[in-house]
Formats: C-alpha cells, sequence, structure tokens
C-alpha cells in the first residue's frame, strides 16, 4: 500500500500535465494508466494547439519543443465555391494558433514527468477507485497488487472514461449529441498543399486540409460512418479529395502514397457534475467535442490549468471549499468550446437528406462570416481560444 496526495487515473496529456502543475507546487501524485507509453506514443493523433496551451507548454518548463518543431498558424482558409478566404487571426484577435501533433505533447510531458521523477505507472491492468476511501487499486506492470490511498481523485482517463461511472446516477447528468457523419482521415507521403489549414464544403461533403510535417501531410473528408478505409485505393482517395477542393482558382492537392487510412467517428458529450465528493473528472473523461473546431486537446489542458490551482488551494492552503469552484469554472469554456464546434461542423458538413435549400443556407453562413468582420472575429476569438470575458 502507497499512500499520496493525488491518484491520477489516465497518462494522456490532462493527467500527465496534471501531474507536472501539482509537482511545481510541491503536491506529490501518483499516475496510473492501463496502457503502455509506448502503446500513447504510437497512437498518431492531429493537434492544433491554441497560444495559452503552447505558453503552458513552455512556460510551466514541460519543452519548448513546441517552439522549434511546432508552426505558427495566423489564420486559416475557409473554402466554399470553389474559393478561399482566408480568417486572420492575428490581425482579427492578435492571436496564432500552433500546428503540433497531440503526441509530441504527450512525449513532451511523459519526458518531464521522467526527468522530475514523476511517478508514473504505465501499464497496469485491473483498475478499480474508491471514492469514500479514496483510493486507486490495479495491478502494476510487473504483475504485483497495488493499493494507493490518496486524498483527491482525478479522473483523466479519457473518452471510455470509468471513472466518470463513480458519480451516483441520481446526481450526474450526461448530455451528448451523435453526428450521422465521420471523417475520413489519411497520412501521405506529400509536400504541404498550403501553409495553412484549409476548411472546405462542397457539393460532396466536407475536407480538411492540415499538414503535419515537410514530408507528411494528414487530410480528411467527410464520410459514411460504417465506411470500411480498405475498399479505398490511393486512387480513390485523391480523387474524391481533389474533388472536394476544386474550383475555378485552380486550387490543387500535392498528392503522394497514402501511408495511413481509417475512419474517425465523433460526438458532443458533457458530464456533470465535473466534481463529486473526492473525485473530479477532466479532459475526455468529462467532456468531448467534434474535431472540427480543434478544441479537445485544448479544452484538456485548460481543464488541469484550473483544476491545478484549485487543488493547490485545498491541499496547500487548506481550503476544501476552493474545488467547489472547478466545475463551474470548467463548464463555462467547455459550453462555449461546445457551441464553436458544434457551429463549425453544422456549418462546413452536409447533412444526409439536405435539401439545396440547405445547402444554399450553408454558404450564406459562410459568405456571413468572411465578409463581416464581426463574424470573422467571432471565428477567430473561438479557434484561437480567445473567448471574451
Amino acid at each position: 500500500m502507497n499512500r499520496t496526495q493525488v491518484g491520477i487515473i489516465g497518462a494522456g496529456p490532462a493527467g500527465l500535465m496534471l501531474s507536472h502543475l501539482l509537482s511545481r507546487s510541491g503536491i506529490d501524485s501518483v499516475v496510473i494508466d492501463n496502457r503502455t507509453r509506448e502503446e500513447i506514443e504510437n497512437t498518431v493523433r492531429a493537434g492544433i494547439l491554441e497560444a495559452d496551451s503552447a505558453r503552458l507548454l513552455v512556460d510551466t518548463g514541460v519543452s519548448d519543443r513546441v517552439l522549434r518543431d511546432g508552426h505558427p498558424h495566423e489564420g486559416i482558409d475557409l473554402r466554399f465555391g470553389g474559393e478561399s478566404h482566408r480568417v486572420d487571426f492575428r490581425k482579427l484577435v492578435g492571436e496564432s494558433v500552433w500546428l503540433y501533433p497531440q503526441t509530441a505533447v504527450f512525449v513532451d510531458l511523459a519526458n518531464a514527468r521522467e526527468r522530475d521523477h514523476g511517478d508514473v505507472r504505465f501499464g497496469v491492468s485491473g483498475t478499480e477507485v474508491d471514492v469514500t476511501t479514496p483510493s486507486m487499486r490495479f495491478v502494476d506492470s510487473d504483475g504485483r497488487p497495488q493499493e494507493v490511498r490518496c486524498d483527491l481523485l482525478v479522473g483523466a482517463d479519457g473518452s471510455r472514461s470509468v471513472c466518470r461511472n463513480e458519480v451516483p446516477e441520481s446526481v450526474r447528468t450526461h448530455r451528448s449529441r451523435e453526428y450521422p457523419f465521420a471523417w475520413f482521415g489519411i497520412i501521405t507521403e506529400a509536400p504541404r498543399s498550403a501553409p495553412e489549414l484549409v476548411y472546405a464544403h462542397s457539393p460532396r461533403g466536407f475536407a480538411l486540409i492540415s499538414q503535419r510535417t515537410d514530408t507528411h501531410q494528414r487530410m480528411y473528408f467527410q464520410c459514411d460512418p460504417e465506411t470500411d478505409p480498405s475498399e479505398w485505393t490511393d486512387d480513390r482517395i485523391w480523387e474524391e479529395l481533389q474533388a472536394r477542393v476544386a474550383g475555378p482558382d485552380g486550387f490543387t492537392l500535392k498528392e503522394g502514397p497514402v501511408t495511413e487510412k481509417t475512419v474517425l467517428r465523433f460526438r458532443s458529450f458533457v458530464a456533470e457534475p465535473m466534481r463529486h465528493g473526492s473525485l473530479l473528472l477532466a479532459g475526455d473523461a468529462a467532456h468531448t467535442v467534434p474535431p472540427t473546431g480543434a478544441k479537445g486537446l485544448n479544452l484538456a489542458l485548460a481543464d488541469v490549468r484550473v483544476l491545478s490551482e484549485l487543488i493547490e488551494r485545498a491541499l496547500r492552503r487548506n481550503d476544501p471549499a476552493a474545488l467547489d469552484e472547478y466545475g463551474p469554472r470548467a463548464l463555462d469554456r467547455v459550453w462555449k468550446a461546445q457551441h464553436f464546434s458544434y457551429w463549425m461542423t453544422t456549418m462546413l458538413h452536409t447533412l444526409p437528406g439536405a435539401t439545396d435549400f440547405d445547402v444554399r443556407r450553408q454558404l450564406g453562413e459562410l459568405a456571413s462570416v468572411v465578409a463581416s468582420e464581426s463574424g470573422s472575429r467571432y471565428l477567430a476569438e473561438g479557434y484561437t481560444g480567445r473567448w471574451p470575458a
């Protein structure tokens, strides 16, 4: 049996960042995850970091690699009617975002925890949490049963969270929305097709042209959730992507071999409350958003930034009532991000059974956004996370 101040279930970016921030405040934690470090590192995920998220990595001493290996993006292109329209974040709200994969964020955090001798235990099994003790019980990677008792438990165990179900049904509310489409995602060995992200609305459905490195790019197009990626050849994939960005301006994608293809389902979800007694939820354990607005990782980091501050007040300053602030403060941002992600998703995707009126209305909405400085500023505020006070 061990004891720590904060037990954290989930060693993804949310759990590791929380452990890192608590350590800087002199608070001990133990982080556990049923995945090995190698499994997490090999789960390739795209990533757009808000400026505040990038600053959090740098300013708290995790790593400055985002500044060296990441790519600042000062805007995006909204492409519709076969033409591109740039939304200039820097001009509109004085801020940028960073293209930096979530996998790289994890590596930076895992390295920082190892550097600082943090207690992170990968590859555990049989995890059980007891919110009354509170404690975590599990079998470690060497097959030994372990129990860690703590003052607080934090569920940062992702979208399939077991921790969220520890909140009694009588007091919890789960709100969600399923989407009738998915993303067909690829990684291709090819040069960049555009300097920044391109969000495309077309009669054939949505497409997103993103980047990864100078030689490998990530792209997506809207598809049926039941699509089998193995049935799509490279030629068929490129034909579909090219058709979705085609227009009179002659914009085309730079093609190359497709090295990875997958179908990504998504939904909107929020669990309330985000705190129940000694248990607090963070990141995807508490909420998920469609990837259209690039909010998921940023919301997780925003959660633990707030949570670390409140845990420090509760445990170091003997102010347990501080934890009551967590849910309201976190959820204010979560619901703004839910609206923004829903708005971006429904504005750009073609809904099944959409009529010609529905499509033309979407085009009118897109035209209004790019023609209006106020409309463009709202998009820039949401995308960069610069929400008005």
